[in-house]
């Protein structure tokens, strides 16, 4: 209130000495021009013109007419007959007096209203300009909290005081953030439990409180809400620390609260649009793995009812040998629908991270072996070979996930794969690592190959492969490797689409172990 007191006084002054001073240079000029022997109706244009002066810069009407008045008593007192008093020979000078007055009035006010005018375009830009700048920095942001800091920064900057924000979480007010004009102000000012409780009023009742308000009005910030018609998202505190502000600043921030409400307000409708269209992509996904699956499972199936059937009613009309090729069928198809229902799962433990993976230093070669006496019946249909460039590979790894993603891997080539065709296993040895290639005559196909993306944070695993569509769930094992695993076609259509899957063929990656030395 001092502060608001001392400006009125200083206003005041100003606007005293400005009218003094053009009233004496007015006179002055008036007694120089009596001197030169100018008309009085000069004289009179001199302290018309004086009253324009004065309306220009004190923007006050108070001053303007004071200055007419005096001005039409100093005329008179001083270049009227008789001079040095207040009384006239000529019957015309009342006359010419009011019009003096009134002409000086007149122009006072037009110039005032020119003035004030071009004040408030001034004003309406500035605020145009603001308002601009305001909505371009919150396109800018890439969440709500940082449309809530960007918006504070930006008070901060344009009041020269330090701003609180609070952002609004499922209906409560979060831990208050700091936006500091100066960097060494003490934020505890600002922790106590009255400012807290003015924040939360302002959320619970959509109203301003704190600095020059009827609600808390010892608070050393002004709070307001950031809010819409429908919801609050947060509220916003000015430390004016006792000053006022006028209509304009108190317009434009709530502008500038408006134009974050509209903002946060639209990201809250982009959010749930993301979500609803990936819910509904996730329900295309499941329908079609639903589709997949049934396809899987169907093969299978039949083909183990069939051969039940036939032993059931046809046993002893079939020679052992006939006998012994239906059993291994139908032990083989259960096989595969057992290691795909793992699959199943293993994906499932991916999705909600419950994968716990089991590191332990293995024999590269053995893990191999082991794959290989696992994989589809329809190997020996194929030649398949493991080459190496070392005997004695050590590597640390989940044994048990390494080999299914190996049977998964050789599974498929030998499913797309024509008969007798040859699959090599290919063991490298890198620079900290171990490369398991696997090579068949498919690579480059694209008849029925589709890319598929996975990656998992605590085993920081990134993995591409390239897997027809129908086993596109096996690969999900994949994901459980410490390492990375992926594919790619060399050529065709594939090949065009993705032209930064430079790899030729499947491959896994595995850090190397190395044994200490006695």
């Amino acid at each position: 209130m001092k502060q608001e007191q001392m400006k009125i006084w200083e206003r005041f002054l100003k606007g005293l000495l400005v009218m003094t001073g053009i009233l004496f240079i007015a006179t002055g000029i008036g007694y120089l021009f009596r001197y030169l022997g100018f008309s009085e109706e000069n004289i009179i244009i001199v302290y018309i013109l004086g009253v324009l002066i004065i309306a220009i810069i004190t923007v006050n009407r108070g001053w303007s007419v004071c200055y007419s008045l005096l001005s039409v008593l100093l005329f008179n007192f001083l270049f009227t007959e008789p001079r040095f008093t207040f009384s006239s020979y000529d019957y015309g000078y009342p006359v010419t007096f009011v019009t003096v007055f009134i002409a000086a009035m007149i122009v006072s006010n037009l110039t005032i209203q020119i003035r004030k005018q071009g004040y408030r375009a001034e004003q309406m830009a500035l605020r145009t300009r603001i308002l601009l700048e305001t909505n371009q920095m919150l396109q800018k942001a890439k969440n709500a909290d940082e449309m809530i800091e960007e918006t504070a920064r930006h008070l901060m900057r344009m009041m020269g005081k330090n701003v609180i924000y609070y952002r609004a979480e499922d209906g409560i007010l979060s831990e208050p953030r700091f936006c500091m004009a100066e960097p060494g102000a003490a934020k505890m000012l600002y922790l106590q439990q009255r400012e807290r409780q003015a924040a939360q009023w302002v959320f619970e009742n959509r109203k301003r409180a704190g600095t020059g308000m009827d609600q808390y009005p010892d608070a050393h910030c002004l709070y307001l809400a950031i809010r819409n018609e429908d919801m609050v998202y947060g509220v916003i505190g000015i430390a004016l620390e006792g000053m006022m502000m006028d209509v304009y600043e108190q317009n434009l921030i709530l502008s500038i609260l408006g134009e974050c409400a509209l903002a946060l307000e639209k990201e809250g409708y982009n959010r749930k649009r993301e979500e609803a269209l990936a819910q509904a992509k996730n329900e295309q996904l499941r329908a079609n793995l639903l589709r997949s699956i049934s396809h899987d499972l169907r093969t299978p199936l039949t083909s183990i009812s069939g051969s039940a059937g036939i032993l059931l009613n046809s046993a002893s009309a079939l020679g052992e040998e006939k006998q012994k090729q239906l059993y291994k069928g139908i032990y083989d198809d259960s096989m595969w629908l057992i290691n795909l229902v793992e699959n199943l799962l293993a994906v499932t433990r991916i999705e909600d991270g419950r994968m716990n993976l089991r590191m332990e230093t293995e024999l590269v070669s053995e893990v191999i072996s082991e794959a290989l006496r696992h994989v589809s019946r329809q190997s020996v249909e194929h030649s398949i070979t493991a080459e190496s460039t070392d005997d004695f590979l050590l590597a640390r790894m989940d044994a048990r996930l390494i080999v299914q993603v190996i049977i998964n891997l050789v599974d498929n080539a030998i499913k797309y794969s024509p008969e007798h065709s040859k699959i090599t296993i290919r063991l490298q040895k890198r620079t900290g690592f171990v490369r398991i290639e696997i090579e068949d005559p498919t690579c480059g196909s694209v008849s029925r190959m589709t890319v598929r993306a996975f990656r998992m944070r605590q085993s920081r695993l990134s993995l591409i492969c390239a897997i027809p569509a129908q086993t596109a769930l096996r690969t999900a094992a994949e994901a459980l490797v410490s390492g990375s695993a992926y594919a790619a076609p060399s050529s065709g259509p594939m090949a065009e689409k993705f032209p930064y899957l430079t790899t030729r063929h499947p491959a896994v990656s595995l850090p190397l172990h190395y044994p200490a030395r006695r």
